[in-house]
C-alpha cells in the first residue's frame, strides 16, 4: 500500500531549491518565523554531496526546521521521515527528525511523541542519514505514534547540543512505507493502526469503532495483546481475534457479521465469559435471532445464570434460539445444591403463599419445596423479603397450618430464573451434558413458547426441565433425548424428573426418555403428548413402577397419543389442589389416549398403565376417551390396565359421564374392559331375575350405570322348554360392587343373552 501512488496523497514536501518560505524555524504552524531572508540560513545550489541543499547555523538551543505544510497522516498509514545531514564547521551538533502532529480545527495533539531518535554528527564532512516512522498506531518501529486523532504534522528535524555550528542538509523525503506492517492478508484493518494500545487498562473501544468506520469491506484485526473496551463496541466487518478483549458485564460486544460463539470464545479467551457475552449480544442486537455455537463444546465450572449476563434486561420476548453446539458441566462445588429448612404457615385460602417464612432471606427463589401435604414439583415462584411471604408455582393439596418447610435449590446449566418473563426462546441441536453434576434448564417466572428441538438433555442430576412459575406456557418440547444418570439404579430409588409445566398448552412430541422417577409432569390443561418414547423399568422381579406421565389437573384437556409407554404409567391426580374435596366443575374429564403401546415386563400384579389418583372425596369420571391401545405384560400377567389408587379417596361412580374405553387390545391382562362392555350371559336354569356380573371388565371398578341393548342368542324358554317373547327390563348398580344389572323377566325363563353395559350415563 502506498497513499502517494493509489490515492494520489502528496507525502513530500518541496525542495530547498524551490525557496526557504515554506520552511520554518518554529513548530511550522501558520504564522510562524520562516527561513526566507534569514541570516542563518541559505540555499547552496551545488554542493558536492547533495547537490542543492539547505546550508543551516545553529543559533538557538534547539533549532527547528519544519516544512509550513501540511503532510497528511492517515490510519493505517505510515510514513517515513529521511534526511541526508552533514557538518560543515564550528561545534558539531546533534540532530533527530522532528514534527509538530496536527489534528482537527488545526489544534495540537498534545501529549505524543514528536521527536525521533537523536543522532551527534561526529566529523566534518560526514554525510549520515537520520530517520523515523511516523504514524497514528504504536506498532514495532514507529517512533513517533499519535493516535486516530491526528490528521496532518509539519515534517522536519531539530539540531540540538552545542551551539554555533554549520550544517548542510538535503531536500527532506517523507515516503509511505506501511507496506513493512502489511500482512500476508492485506484486507485486514489494525486496531492498532486507529490508536488502540492492547494493555488491558487503556479503553480501545474508540480504536474499535474508528477501524470499524474505515474498514470499508475489510476484516478487522485484532492483534495479539489485551484490549480493555470500556464502552459497548458494535463492529458491523469480520473480525478476526489473535489478541482478546475484556470489558464491564454491562457492556456489549456486538459482532454483526461474525455472531458466532467460536468468535466470541476467542474473543474473550474463555469459553464461558465468551458464551455468557455471545448471549447477551443475541438479546441485544436485532441482527440475528440466532446463536450458533458453531459445532462447539463449552465447559462450564458453575451455572450460567442468564439474566445476569444481560443486566440490562429483566425481561425479553423477541424470538431467539441457541443453536447446534454442546454445553458441558465440569465437577465441582459450584454445582452443590443449596438446602434451607425454614417454618412457615400455609392457608388453603391464598392458596399460592407461605407466610410467616422464617429464614427467608436465604431461601433462594426457584427453590424445591417439600413438606407435608406438598404435591410434587411445587417451586418458590417468587419471595417478598420485607412481608415474609413466599409465592409458590401451585397450591399445596393438605398444608394447612403452621410447620417446617424444606427448601432446595437445584443447580442448572442454563438459569433463565432470574428473568421476570421471558417467551419465544429456543434451544435447538444442542446437547447439555449435566454429568451427574447438576440439571439442566431452570426456565423463567413467567413467559410463554420455550422451545426444545432436536436436543439431549444428558445425566441431569435432579431435573431435566423445571419451570418455577408460568415460563413453561405453551412449552414446545420436539425430537428430544431425556437420558437419565439414575439407570442403573431400581425404581424405588429414582428422583430425578424430566420436565414439569405448570401452565397451558405443553407439546411434548417424538422424545425419547430413559428410566428417569418421572419422564413428565404436566399441571395445565390443553395438553399435547404424541409419538414419545419413555421407559423406567429396571430388573428387579415383580418390580414395582413409577409414573411416566403425570397429568396434575382434574380438567386436563389433554390428548396422549401414539406414544411408547414403557414400563411406566400415566398418572391423573389433582395433587395441586388447595381444596381437593369435588366441590364444583368438571372433576376428572377430557382426558383423551389414542393409539399408544403399553409395555411392561416383570412387574408385580398389581401394576397398571392409566392410574388416577384423586387426593378428596366426590370426585368422578366426566369425558375419558381410552382406545386403540395395546396392552401387553411380559415376564408374568397384570390384574388390569387401568385402577384408581385409593390412598386418598377413591372415585363416586354414581357421576361417571361420557367414558369411551374400546377398541383396545389386551395381552396377559386379566380384565379386558371396556365401555360399553357386551358381555354374553347364558341362564341354565329358569329364574324370573337374571343377574349379570362384568367381573372385572368395566373400566376403573366402576358401577354398571345403564343398558344400550339386550339382544336374545337363540330361543328365551320356560323351564318346560315353551318358547317366551316378552322384553326384560333391566336394574343397573346391583350386587355388593354396583356393578351387577338384574334382567327381570315376566316369568321365570332360562336362555343366552347378549347385553351391553355402561359405567356411564
Amino acid at each position: 500500500m502506498n497513499k502517494a501512488i493509489t490515492e494520489g496523497v502528496a507525502l513530500m514536501p518541496p525542495v530547498f531549491a524551490d525557496g526557504l518560505d515554506v520552511w520554518s524555524s518554529g513548530d511550522g504552524t501558520p504564522g510562524s518565523d520562516s527561513y526566507d531572508g534569514a541570516v542563518n540560513a541559505a540555499y547552496v545550489p551545488a554542493d558536492a554531496d547533495f547537490g542543492g541543499c539547505l546550508e543551516l547555523q545553529k543559533t538557538s538551543s534547539t533549532q527547528k526546521l519544519r516544512h509550513m505544510g501540511q503532510t497528511p497522516l492517515l490510519p493505517g498509514c505510515y510514513l517515513q521521515i529521511k534526511v541526508r545531514i552533514k557538518a560543515i564547521s564550528g561545534a558539531l551538533p546533534s540532530v533527530r527528525i522532528a514534527a509538530w502532529a496536527g489534528g482537527s480545527g488545526g489544534s495540537h495533539i498534545s501529549g505524543v511523541v514528536e521527536t525521533g531518535p537523536s543522532t551527534t554528527l561526529a566529523s566534518y564532512g560526514e554525510v549520515v542519514e537520520i530517520s523515523a516512522i511516523v504514524g497514528t498506531g504504536a506498532r514495532g518501529g514507529v517512533d513517533m505514534a499519535w493516535g486516530r486523532n491526528a490528521g496532518y504534522g509539519h515534517m522536519g528535524l531539530d539540531l540540538t547540543g552545542a551551539t554555533g555550528g554549520v550544517v548542510r542538509i538535503d531536500d527532506i523525503e517523507i515516503i509511505d512505507i506501511t507496506s513493512a506492517y502489511l500482512r500476508d492478508m492485506l484486507s485486514l484493518v489494525d486496531v492498532t493502526d486507529f490508536g488502540a494500545v492492547g494493555d488491558g487498562s487503556t479503553n480501545d473501544a474508540p480504536a474499535f469503532d474508528a477501524a470499524d468506520d474505515a474498514a470499508d469491506g475489510r476484516r478487522i484485526l485484532v492483534p495479539a495483546g489485551t484490549f480493555y473496551l470500556g464502552d459497548t463496541v458494535s463492529l458491523n466487518h469480520q473480525v478476526v481475534f489473535e489478541g482478546t478483549v475484556t470489558m464491564a458485564s454491562d457492556k456489549m460486544l456486538l459482532l454483526t457479521k461474525n455472531f458466532d460463539f467460536p468468535t466470541y470464545a476467542a474473543a474473550f479467551g474463555n469459553e464461558e465469559l465468551g458464551f455468557k457475552k455471545a448471549f447477551q449480544a443475541l438479546i441485544n442486537n436485532a441482527d440475528h435471532e440466532s446463536l450458533d455455537l458453531g459445532g462447539r463444546k463449552i465447559s462450564l465450572s458453575g451455572p450460567v445464570d442468564m439474566q445476569a449476563a444481560v443486566p440490562n434486561k429483566t425481561s425479553y420476548s423477541t424470538r431467539r434460539v441457541i443453536r447446534n453446539g454442546q454445553i458441558e458441566a465440569q465437577s465441582g462445588a459450584a454445582w452443590d445444591t443449596d438446602t434451607v429448612t425454614a417454618q412457615a404457615t400455609y392457608d388453603p385460602g391464598d392458596s399460592r403463599k407461605l407466610k410467616s417464612v422464617a429464614n427467608i432471606a436465604n431461601i433462594p427463589v426457584g427453590s424445591l419445596v417439600e413438606g407435608s401435604g406438598v404435591g410434587r414439583e411445587i417451586y418458590v415462584k417468587s419471595k417478598n423479603t420485607g412481608a415474609s411471604e413466599l409465592t409458590l408455582s401451585a397450591p399445596l393439596y393438605d398444608a394447612a397450618g403452621t410447620q417446617v418447610f424444606t427448601f432446595k435449590d437445584f443447580k442448572y446449566i442454563l438459569d433463565f430464573g432470574g428473568f421476570s418473563a421471558l417467551s419465544k426462546f429456543g434451544i435447538t441441536e444442542v446437547e447439555l451434558q449435566c454429568n451427574s453434576h447438576c440439571s439442566a434448564i431452570r426456565l423463567s417466572p413467567a413467559g410463554s413458547v420455550f422451545s426444545l428441538d432436536r436436543c439431549f438433555i444428558s445425566r441431569p442430576k435432579d431435573r431435566g426441565i423445571s419451570s418455577i412459575g408460568t415460563g413453561c406456557q405453551g412449552i414446545l418440547i420436539d425430537n428430544c433425548q431425556f437420558l437419565s444418570a439414575e439407570e442403573a439404579e431400581d425404581v424405588p430409588d429414582r428422583s430425578s424428573v424430566g420436565l414439569n409445566v405448570n401452565a397451558n398448552d405443553a407439546k411434548l412430541r417424538n422424545n425419547r426418555v430413559t428410566k428417569f422417577r418421572h419422564f413428565a409432569m404436566l399441571a395445565g390443561g390443553n395438553n399435547t403428548v404424541t409419538g414419545n418414547h419413555f421407559f423406567q423399568g429396571d430388573s428387579i422381579a415383580n418390580g414395582v413402577r413409577t409414573a411416566g406421565l403425570i397429568l396434575a389437573s382434574t380438567y386436563c384437556s389433554t390428548t396422549v397419543s401414539d406414544n411408547y409407554v414403557d414400563n411406566c404409567f400415566i398418572e391423573w391426580t389433582n395433587e395441586l389442589d388447595p381444596t381437593p374435596d369435588f366441590t364444583s366443575g368438571f372433576s376428572f374429564s377430557s382426558l383423551s389416549v389414542t393409539d399408544n403401546v403399553f409395555l411392561s415386563g416383570d412387574v408385580a400384579p398389581w401394576f397398571s398403565y392409566i392410574v388416577l389418583k384423586p387426593y378428596g372425596n366426590g370426585h368422578f369420571l366426566n369425558g375419558v376417551s381410552v382406545s386403540g391401545n395395546k396392552f401387553r405384560s411380559i415376564n408374568g400377567s397384570i390384574d388390569r390396565a387401568e385402577r384408581v389408587d385409593t390412598s386418598f379417596s377413591g372415585l363416586d361412580f354414581s357421576r361417571t359421564k361420557n367414558v369411551f374405553f374400546e377398541g383396545n387390545t389386551f395381552h396377559n391382562v386379566d380384565a379386558s374392559v371396556a365401555n360399553p362392555l357386551r358381555i354374553r350371559h347364558e341362564q341354565s336354569s329358569a329364574a324370573k331375575t337374571w343377574t349379570i356380573d362384568p367381573g372385572d371388565n368395566l373400566p376403573f371398578g366402576g358401577w354398571s350405570r345403564g343398558v344400550d341393548s339386550v339382544i336374545a342368542l337363540g330361543a328365551i324358554t320356560t323351564s318346560g322348554g315353551s318358547s317366551r317373547y316378552a322384553m326384560p327390563y333391566a336394574d343397573p348398580e346391583q350386587g355388593s360392587n354396583k356393578d351387577q344389572v338384574d334382567l327381570v323377566w315376566e316369568e321365570s325363563v332360562r336362555g343366552e343373552v347378549q347385553l351391553t353395559m355402561r359405567m356411564d350415563k
